[in-house]
């Protein structure tokens, strides 16, 4: 079983994306903070990673710069699930090696599962 962490501020969102990942038989890891999602990230080691950008303790881009430090989270798939869709975001996100950025408000929960699915097959990772 494939493992999912979701990294959002936003408790309504949080739980619906967990939830809707828990229903399509992923195990998933769910934080509301940079801070909590780094941590959980490099004792969990999850098979992807979904970051908002605008989150309290440590936002989405300094989250996934710390992670992008550590060998285990160098390599690990990033999506950027966020509402920013300014340019500065997105470059930020690019150089970081990350695998999609995501616009929340253009994309629903179901969409993204797919995603995921996909960018996990790729890797060869079993779901």
């Amino acid at each position: 079983m494939a493992k999912v962490l979701i990294a959002d501020d936003e408790k309504d969102l949080l739980d619906l994306y967990a939830q809707v990942f828990r229903d399509d038989g992923f195990e998933t890891i769910a934080v509301e903070n940079g801070e909590e999602g780094l941590t959980s990230a490099l004792k969990e080691h999850p098979d992807i990673i979904l970051i908002d950008i605008q989150m309290p303790k440590m936002n989405g881009i300094e989250m996934l710069k710390k992670l992008r430090e550590d060998p285990w989270g160098e390599l690990v798939p990033v999506i950027m699930l966020t509402n920013l869709s300014g340019e500065q975001e997105i470059s930020d996100s690019m150089h970081l090696k990350i695998y999609r950025y995501i616009i929340k408000a253009s994309t629903n929960p179901i969409e993204i599962v797919h995603e995921i699915k996909t960018i996990l097959s790729e890797n060869n990772t079993i779901i």
